[in-house]
């Protein structure tokens, strides 16, 4: 059965199929399980094709864990004329919403307008205008002075004229990832983490194969496939430097912080232009935390590690926040957290990474066809463009937009689902799809209540750790889960019942925890800490 494959102890069934060299011939191989190959790898799956998808890290380890967690329908491009992105982007985002709401959820967005600050309430409401027509709803409104800071006590009210209302939507992106992958599955696709692509196999010039790396145990597997895709996103130019010298891609670290919400309180995504550079930042309520982000600079030297903020992406937030909402007075012990992503924008030569467009690219060198760019919400059609410039080595592939649904419909009848909460029955619905009943058959007493500081149920850290192929503590608290970003030091205040549930669903022994807890320590302070 499909659902085996990820199952604690069945790592093995995936690489004995890398091992057996005569069924190793694959339709398509991907590198890369972020958002964007998972997309590559449900589209192409549904459609019948043999599919291979490898991920060097853990699934949404780089940049589809460490988003802004915004789907955004793409209103800065209205503001640079691109209105065919904007149109694309609105679409897709009403469908992620009405396809996977728990998961993929609208949020109210806020924009204060001050006395001669840019924008002014006409054209931003003008703008506006255009995004909820392609939405075909209306969602803005303009609230004057007197009803605006109702909806926003905190907020800096010197030179305050009012402010809009207007709609986007917000996700758990490392959990979005998941749920794709899912559904690739299903359609019988094989995925693995900790297993990447070592180099290319060519006949010739001709892209016929990858070399695959065990990043476990150092194993290598020789394989052959029709055409090898590299969403590998920040990284695309490392892999495609084998049959290519372009230079594409110029990575853009994105930092955020997490405050509690009785610090900062917010009911809406708040956009705040920073005094310093007039830059949007976004202060957002996520997971019952609030959100501070996000910084977008050069990160030069990229490589297979992780990235981390920096002393001055700190201060800047917190100044942008303190600016916004000065009664709030935060200070660098209220974060629990922080994170930083690095965007693989594709590079024009812009001054400076926030002036770069957004879109994606790809490119085609003779077998292997790589995808770098664009955004979270257009996750589906970029994948429909790869597949189309893979068609070339696909004979009778269709690549045409079929408009089916990324998932599968379902509601749990387990019995324990009526007894929830209506929040929390949208959120396993939302998160876990098809896997609902299987959760809610598998957790133990009193694993249905929600883990203080977070919102996700004990019942998800026991699944993840049996289902969800988890091989170590930080895909877990980081990834699986949100734990590590949500709750104190790392949700290393639970850390025996977390202990509990590895020893108990991965079979470790006190000695292997001590291990992966002491690697855990390390990730965490030095890249979701606060910077020394």
């Amino acid at each position: 059965m499909w659902q085996q494959a990820w199952q604690a102890g069945n790592r093995d069934l995936l690489i004995d199929r890398l091992k057996d060299d005569a069924n190793n011939d694959w339709d398509i191989v991907i590198a890369g399980g972020g958002i964007t190959g998972a997309g590559i790898a449900r589209e192409a799956a549904r459609r019948g094709q043999k599919v291979l998808l490898v991920e060097r890290q853990d699934f949404a380890w780089g940049t589809s864990s460490r988003s802004s967690k915004m789907v955004h329908g793409g209103l800065r491009y209205i503001a640079a004329g691109d209105i065919k992105t904007t149109m694309h982007s609105v679409s897709e985002r009403e469908r992620l919403m009405n396809e996977a709401p728990g998961l993929v959820d609208q949020m109210s967005y806020l924009m204060a307008h001050y006395k001669g600050v840019f924008p002014g309430p006409f054209i931003f409401n003008t703008l506006l205008r255009i995004y909820d027509f392609f939405a075909g709803k209306k969602y803005r409104k303009f609230h004057r002075l007197e009803n605006f800071e109702y909806l926003s006590p905190l907020v800096n009210e010197e030179n305050l004229i009012g402010g809009t209302q207007f709609a986007d939507a917000v996700t758990d992106d490392s959990r979005l990832v998941i749920r794709v992958l899912r559904e690739a599955q299903k359609d019988g696709a094989d995925v693995i983490n900790y297993v990447g692509i070592k180099s290319l196999l060519k006949d010739g010039d001709k892209v016929i194969g990858a070399v695959l790396e065990n990043a476990e145990t150092g194993e290598t597997y020789n394989i052959k496939s029709k055409v090898v895709i590299n969403a590998t996103g920040a990284w695309a130019d490392e892999l495609r430097g084998e049959v290519s010298d372009e230079k594409n891609i110029r990575p853009a670290r994105g930092s955020h912080v997490i405050v509690p919400s009785w610090r900062l309180p917010v009911g809406s995504a708040f956009t705040a232009m920073h005094p310093d550079d007039k830059r949007p930042i976004f202060i957002f309520p996520w997971e019952g935390r609030t959100v501070i982000g996000t910084t977008d600079l050069d990160n030069n030297g990229i490589d297979n590690k992780e990235t981390s903020m920096t002393r001055e992406e700190l201060e800047y937030l917190l100044k942008v926040a303190n600016f916004q909402f000065p009664k709030a007075e935060l200070v660098e012990k209220d974060i629990i957290s922080s994170w930083a992503g690095v965007r693989p924008l594709v590079s024009s030569g812009a001054l400076n990474p926030s002036k770069e467009k957004r879109d994606h690219s790809v490119w085609n060198d003779n077998g292997l066809v790589t995808v770098s760019g664009g955004k979270l919400t257009t996750f589906r059609l970029i994948a429909l463009d790869v597949l189309q410039a893979a068609s070339e080595y696909l004979p009778g592939f269709n690549a045409k937009d079929s408009g089916a649904d990324i998932f599968t419909k379902s509601k749990p009848k387990n019995g324990l689902f009526a007894k929830l909460p209506g929040y929390l029955k949208k959120r396993l619905q939302g998160h876990y799809g098809m896997d609902g009943d299987a959760l809610l058959e598998q957790a133990h007493d009193k694993e249905l209540d929600v883990i203080p500081g977070a919102q996700a149920m004990w019942a998800e850290l026991r699944w993840s750790a049996r289902n969800e192929a988890v091989m170590h503590l930080d895909d877990l608290l980081l990834r699986r889960t949100r734990i590590g970003l949500l709750v104190e030091k790392g949700g290393l205040i639970f850390e025996e019942r977390i202990k509990q549930i590895c020893c108990e669903e991965l079979n470790w022994t006190d000695a292997k925890w001590l291990q992966e807890l002491t690697r855990y320590q390390g990730i965490w302070n030095k890249y979701y800490s606060i910077p020394a």
